[in-house]
């Protein structure tokens, strides 16, 4: 997918510009390699159908020969193959599709392949951020959100934590680089929400810090 079919987008990943004051700290997508390994379960997907041809090859090795009881079961192995095509086709499309932002407000997820959907995530509105760290470096970084806000797990799915179904946490999905940039929301998120908010206090236009 190219990011043309994105062209009407004011500024990439987010469907509006940034108000004053906010700034883009850091923008990037899946690798999607990682993606159809973790969130895919790729690997489980063809040991599954490798499981399947011994178990059938066994079977009918019962009845005829060791290579003609490989070649009668041959089809599970070609199924598998087929469908582990297309969950690498699905994760290449979906990291495309994907743009996570960090500004010094905000994390924000424009996700879909299909129906494209960005969910703005305020720092004040995210209680903890999970890191889920790899070897190589690469991970996902879950946002907990605090008080009634609530996320579908279907839509935003593949970009969530696995399971977290009743209380659905957005997440930066198989990032490279992840710690640095769990570090930056971290950094980001503890200045912004140290910052004193103004509110009007009676009729003569006096702010008051909270």
């Amino acid at each position: 997918m190219s990011d043309d079919d994105f062209a009407v987008e004011p500024i990439k990943g987010l469907p509006e510009r940034l108000p004053e004051g906010e700034h883009i700290l850091w923008q990037g997508r899946p690798a999607w390699w990682a993606l159809a390994r973790e969130s895919l379960a790729l690997y489980w997907v063809a040991g599954y159908f490798v499981v399947l041809f011994l178990w059938r090859m066994i079977v009918a090795a019962e009845t005829m020969p060791w290579s003609q009881a490989a070649v009668a079961s041959s089809f599970f192995l070609v199924l598998g193959a087929v469908v582990c095509l297309l969950l690498l086709i699905t994760a290449f499309v979906q990291a495309r599709a994907t743009v996570y932002t960090v500004t010094n407000r905000r994390v924000a997820l424009r996700i879909g392949a299909a129906l494209d959907m960005t969910l703005n995530l305020p720092y004040t509105w995210i209680g903890n951020a999970n890191l889920d760290l790899r070897k190589s470096g690469t991970g996902s970084i879950a946002f907990e959100l605090m008080g009634t806000t609530k996320f579908s797990y279907l839509l935003c799915w593949p970009h969530v934590r696995p399971w977290r179904m009743a209380r659905t946490e957005p997440a930066f999905r198989c990032i490279p680089e992840a710690a640095k940039v769990a570090r930056l929301i971290a950094d980001a998120a503890e200045t912004r929400v140290s910052e004193p908010r103004l509110t009007r206090v009676g009729d003569d236009d006096t702010l008051a810090a909270e």
